[in-house]
């Protein structure tokens, strides 16, 4: 009974270490599911990032001189051309 019961905790604790394993592979740091819909000017922009690819969605996120964050699209003629990637 003892041995039975040690291997079912051994177990219990298997699959909750290999999730939280597997969660944090899974899900990227930061990904956007809402998107600001106006530009934001070019010299109150600090940094804009892409997205992962593991994101449902893609985006770039634009940190700004006041440190906030916004979700912009990627095909965004404003942020294109803020990111010097003007086609």
């Amino acid at each position: 009974m003892r041995a039975t019961l040690c291997l079912v905790f051994g177990m219990v604790l298997l699959m909750a270490w290999t999730s939280e394993a597997t969660m944090s592979q899974a899900v990227p740091e930061r990904c956007c599911f809402n998107f600001i819909g106006f530009p934001i000017p070019a010299k109150n922009i600090v940094s804009a990032l892409e997205t992962s690819t593991r994101c449902p969605v893609t985006g770039v996120v634009v940190t700004t001189k006041k440190g906030l964050e916004f979700c912009v699209k990627p095909d965004a003629p404003w942020i294109k051309k803020a990111m010097g990637k003007q086609s």
